[in-house]
């Protein structure tokens, strides 16, 4: 059994990465999201109507998986289709991570 020093967690790729050359779009799309769910903060302070929050509730989730599915979109354009032109085992491996990536995104 490996001891925890043991057990080694592989380092993420620095960038460039698929979506930097949208990342100040990104940001301000994220900026937004977060100021829906500061104001989900708020409306539970004010007691406001359950429904009221919950129709809030849902606009920030579908904000989030949009956000998500554009983010899927550029990785698979760049990072996973570079990989896959390269050939090789690192091909593979982003195609499954990738496809681990859809599934956790289907789950929520």
């Amino acid at each position: 059994m490996a001891t925890p020093e043991a057990v080694t967690t592989k380092e993420p790729p620095r960038g460039p990465h698929g979506y930097s050359p949208q990342r100040d779009a990104h940001v301000k799309r994220l900026r937004r999201i977060e100021g829906q769910v500061r104001g989900l903060q708020r409306m539970v302070e004010e007691d406001v109507y359950c429904i009221d929050i919950l129709t809030q509730v849902s606009a920030s989730t579908k904000a989030l998986q949009s956000f998500a599915l554009s983010l899927l979109e550029e990785h698979l354009r760049h990072c996973v289709a570079e990989a896959v032109i390269d050939g090789g085992p690192e091909g593979d491996d982003k195609v499954a991570e990738a496809t681990a990536a859809i599934a956790r995104l289907l789950r929520t």
